[in-house]
């Protein structure tokens, strides 16, 4: 008997579809799988977007991308309370299982009956494992992150070092100079904190500082795939 073909949705916290990270998905997923995306701001203007979900000096923010290839600072309290809805509309839509597409801590997210998998999650103790004891570098997009998502990464044996460089608009450039520096500074491995960031990111930091580099998204890309699997 043929096995029904799994239904995975991704919420991405900008605009979907997100050209960048779907190769590194349909990479590794079972032949077969159907795949339904869906973002926080679909549909928006730039100027709703500003309207509605523009930082607020003080609070956590986050970046993400829009369909035009440009990048967006986002409020994290306004998205959080767009995710909650995105994610019923995706589970009332079929979806058997729903990855978020942004390594962002969140909070209170629940599903009725598919799979919920929140990066934010996986990735701080996947890392802290594989770590061990080593000192580990985060490249995040953004410098203010450094601080305000420092809770996630916990399990770590040492406080993480953070540089910043963003996937969307810095170039690969960027992402050498902050692998470098992590590594100037103790790194003895890196994150690349941010599901934006792709292979061709890794193998820059990878060349540019001469240590391992874990890729988030590639990361959960995997463990996705066997849950479906």
């Amino acid at each position: 008997m043929n096995a029904i073909p799994q239904l995975l949705g991704t919420l991405t916290i900008g605009q979907a579809p997100r050209a960048d990270i779907t190769p590194i998905l349909r990479a590794v997923l079972p032949e077969g799988t159907q795949l339904m995306q869906a973002g926080v701001l679909d549909g928006l203007s730039k100027e709703q977007i500003a309207a509605d979900y523009a930082p607020i000096p003080g609070r956590p923010l986050l970046v993400s991308r829009l369909l035009d290839g440009s990048s967006v600072k986002l409020d994290k309290a306004a998205v959080q309370a767009t995710l909650a809805v995105k994610l019923a509309e995706l589970e009332a839509r079929g979806c058997t299982v729903i990855l978020i597409l942004c390594t962002g801590e969140f909070h209170g997210l629940v599903l009725k009956n598919a799979w919920l998998v929140e990066p934010d999650r996986i990735v701080p103790p996947a890392a802290a494992a594989i770590a061990g004891e080593r000192q580990v570098g985060v490249i995040v997009p953004l410098i203010e992150q450094a601080s305000t998502e420092a809770d996630k990464f916990s399990a770590l044996s040492k406080p993480p070092i953070c540089e910043a460089a963003t996937p969307y608009a810095d170039g690969m450039g960027a992402v050498e100079n902050a692998a470098r520096t992590l590594r100037e500074r103790g790194a003895q491995m890196l994150l690349m904190d941010c599901m934006g960031f792709t292979e061709a990111h890794r193998r820059a930091a990878r060349l540019a500082s001469g240590l391992p580099v874990l890729l988030s998204n590639a990361l959960i890309a995997k463990m996705t795939a066997e849950l479906i699997a």
